[in-house]
């Protein structure tokens, strides 16, 4: 049996993992490749595969790192069954959706045709097949699969895969409990190669308990100066997290009656999905639902459905809380807000999420002073915060917990992270869990 690494390798994105075992050949992942034109380009080059002799895929879950290039692999020629649990499948679609309405805009700054098209997405979405999570599948002959709960967003999994006498685990992204609203991540038994995210493998998060406190702090320093708070946001998980945390603050009175707007129209579309998924909620979430408290609804709290009402925010004075799409400041409508709001010495930008090399999102965390957004250079004299501590992603301490109740692991394989945190944690876990590790690098080939 061999694994192919084709994404995923030299940065976070792109996860893409050929998996040729017998006479049976698939992928773990087929994700979009994100980060400024240079990453972007990658996403129109043609498989160094042959898309129609894979049998078939499993999706750990459905961010379009992970999925997004799954409508080009069924337009390249792949016609076999998608495996996900049945949340990562309902996002998926709109997911894919939107992001065929991006790759569009995308298509034409790069001056190249679409990478696929609605119709194509249509026809990948009819491809997925359901699985539970802890429910073994044999998609092939002499293969077992099992999907575990990674706890990164609602619907991810890690994939447990058994054949040749072998187990191997992709980690997919592993959460970073104790999380609002999901379950924490699964511990998998045993295993004798582990292939392992690494996104945040050279730093740890503050405490997760001081993340509900300094979210109050900023609102509460925001309203003082008759601010705003910006929050780019990611349409799934972490929306609905800071919805459920903002529904403790605003329930608590901890922080000053401020309106909360969702401004995103995939937010909202992802949020009616978490309604559909309640037996994927951890226990505190069942509970709070089971005595009538909606965490997705409290007073205050507006969504935002047409351009119009979005453009009005900005004329409107007074202190408000903006949470939009994308999460990276890359798209979306928060890029029309920080333009406006950016240069306001009493804005504050609150970063809650992974923000990738190349995106405007990273230079505003890294501290820039300008920004080109939509084409234009914006200064920025808002006060910008990050909160690490909502990351859906495990911290290096969590990284080498989780990887450390694996028994009898003979190999680990870091991907998904950056250079440095790649190279960061691979000593740590040859040197006290004394696992042998390494950074496969893009198309290389490791043989189990």
């Amino acid at each position: 049996m061999k694994i192919t690494f084709y994404g995923a390798t030299e940065g976070v994105t792109g996860s893409n993992y050929l998996v040729e075992t017998g006479g049976t050949k698939f992928l773990v992942d087929c994700g979009l490749f994100q980060g400024g034109e240079e990453q972007e380009r990658k996403n129109w080059e043609k498989f160094p595969y042959n898309p129609a002799e894979i049998n078939f895929v499993v999706a750990t879950h459905s961010h379009i790192d992970h999925i997004g290039r799954l409508p080009y692999l069924y337009k390249s020629g792949f016609k076999g069954k998608i495996y996900a649990t049945a949340a990562a499948s309902d996002f998926s679609r709109i997911f894919l959706e939107d992001t065929c309405k991006l790759l569009g805009d995308t298509a034409k700054d790069l001056k190249v045709e679409p990478l696929f098209t609605q119709n194509d997405v249509m026809n990948t979405t009819s491809l997925f097949e359901t699985r539970d999570y802890y429910q073994t599948f044999r998609p092939a002959e002499d293969i077992e699969i099992t999907l575990f709960d990674a706890g990164h967003i609602l619907g991810s999994a890690i994939v447990q895969i058994k054949t040749e006498g072998k187990t191997i685990v992709f980690s997919g992204d592993l959460g970073n409990p104790p999380v609002p609203i999901l379950r924490n991540t699964d511990i998998i038994p045993q295993a004798d190669y582990v292939v392992m995210e690494s996104t945040y493998g050279d730093r740890n998060h503050e405490r997760w308990e001081k993340r509900r406190e300094r979210l109050e702090r900023i609102i509460e320093d925001a309203t003082k100066n008759k601010g705003v708070v910006l929050m780019p946001s990611f349409a799934m998980e972490r929306t609905q997290e800071i919805l459920y945390e903002l529904n403790q603050l605003v329930e608590n009175n901890r922080i000053p009656k401020v309106p909360v707007f969702i401004d995103s129209p995939l937010a909202i579309k992802a949020t009616e999905i978490y309604k559909n998924y309640p037996e994927y909620f951890d226990e505190e979430a069942k509970a709070l639902l089971a005595r009538g408290d909606n965490f997705f609804d409290f007073p205050g709290l507006k969504f935002i459905e047409n351009i119009e009402e979005s453009k009005a925010l900005d004329r409107n004075n007074g202190s408000k809380i903006i949470i939009a799409g994308s999460g990276m400041s890359n798209g979306g409508r928060i890029v029309y807000h920080e333009r406006f709001f950016l240069p306001q010495e009493n804005t504050i930008l609150l970063i809650v999420g992974y923000q990738v090399k190349g995106t405007p999102g990273r230079a505003l965390y890294d501290g820039a002073k300008r920004v080109r957004l939509m084409g234009e250079e914006v200064e920025v004299k808002a006060r910008v915060e990050a909160i690490e501590s909502y990351s859906a992603h495990a911290d290096q301490e969590r990284l080498k917990f989780w990887v450390s109740k694996i028994k009898a692991v003979k190999q680990v394989m870091l991907v998904h992270g950056e250079e440095k945190a790649k190279e960061t944690l691979k000593p740590l876990i040859e040197a006290e869990l004394a696992i042998k590790t390494t950074i496969p690098r893009y198309g290389e080939i490791i043989e189990i």
